[in-house]
């Protein structure tokens, strides 16, 4: 089976073509410039995403049976979330038509499940576009990422307090590893449960909420849980500030959308939202994989892993 992937230089991307031919099939990489990572396990062509012609040149041979797309906009900021979360999935999606490619695997996100945020728009108007493309789709919704929860172990280690928002209890989420979630979309390609449908995943074990995080964390380093409260009402005036001044500094309002960005995951769980009730279950959030964000932290403290971290995290 020859699967294409999207957006293969991310760290999601890595982890999904390692995991694809780790399975034995045969994979492409559209890449904006060349990966010598990648050429290491795969074919690699360069083509720009956004370039209707470029990516129609690729796809006229017709010889892909899967596209998978793990594009996603580095900092979520409206002009960029529409250029690249809605509109250069459009372009690969419409190539992945033309040339009759039956089955399309899309990386998204959970947190589009209550959209207050441009780069959540934009990822829903591509999941609609999909949807109702024709061809088989898989879209997978992915609760946090391990290197998104992981910018205080330094901090920890240094012997400053972990930071929460009120009591650290406001949100909770069920952690995925890149490894785990790149398994997880590799099963989409032969598992028929997993078709024509919007999958929400999590990692293993209970949801964990940041106070559970810094928690764990003092213990592993043999310290004391010391935590500080930052108050969403100083985000939300940041925001608010920032916003302000973008009407007259353009460079501001990108900024007041990241401030943004910050809040909502400051207050929002990553978790299945219930549209009856309007609260966050936990139990309804599906888990898969074995890998844990404690196994992780330590991996981290141990030197053996080292965490990189996403443009959306908070701390």
């Amino acid at each position: 089976m020859q699967v294409c992937v999207v957006g293969a230089s991310g760290t999601i991307g890595r982890a999904t073509v390692a995991a694809l031919v780790a399975h034995g099939y045969a994979v492409t990489c559209l890449v904006r410039r060349h990966d010598a990572s990648l050429a290491a396990q795969a074919d690699v062509i360069e083509a720009e995403v956004s370039d209707p012609a470029a990516l129609a040149a690729v796809f006229a041979q017709g010889r892909f049976d899967v596209v998978v797309s793990c594009l996603a906009s580095r900092t979520g900021v409206p002009a960029e979330a529409w250029a690249v979360d809605h509109r250069a999935n459009l372009h690969v999606l419409e190539a992945a038509q033309r040339s009759g490619v039956p089955h399309f695997i899309l990386l998204s996100a959970i947190c589009v499940q209550k959209p207050l945020l441009a780069f959540q728009h934009a990822k829903l108007a591509f999941e609609a576009a999909l949807a109702a493309s024709g061809l088989r789709y898989s879209i997978v919704r992915p609760t946090a990422f391990f290197k998104s929860l992981s910018g205080q172990i330094e901090r920890v280690r240094k012997g400053k307090p972990f930071l929460i928002f009120g009591n650290g209890e406001l949100t909770a989420c069920k952690p995925i590893s890149d490894r785990d979630l790149a398994e997880y979309i590799v099963g989409c390609l032969n598992d028929e449960t997993r078709w024509n449908r919007v999958l929400p995943i999590g990692g293993p074990g209970e949801a964990i909420t940041p106070r559970q995080q810094g928690e764990a964390l003092f213990s592993m380093l043999g310290q004391p849980p010391r935590f500080r409260s930052v108050p969403l009402a100083l985000l939300d005036t940041i925001g608010m500030a920032l916003g302000l001044f973008g009407k007259v500094i353009p460079g501001l309002a990108a900024k007041a959308e990241l401030a943004r960005i910050g809040r909502y995951y400051a207050s929002e769980s990553m978790l299945v939202l219930d549209p009856a009730t309007g609260r966050y279950d936990a139990a309804a959030t599906r888990s898969t994989g074995t890998d844990t964000l404690f196994d992780y932290y330590r991996e981290v403290i141990d030197g053996s892993a080292t965490p990189e971290r996403g443009d959306h995290a908070v701390f």
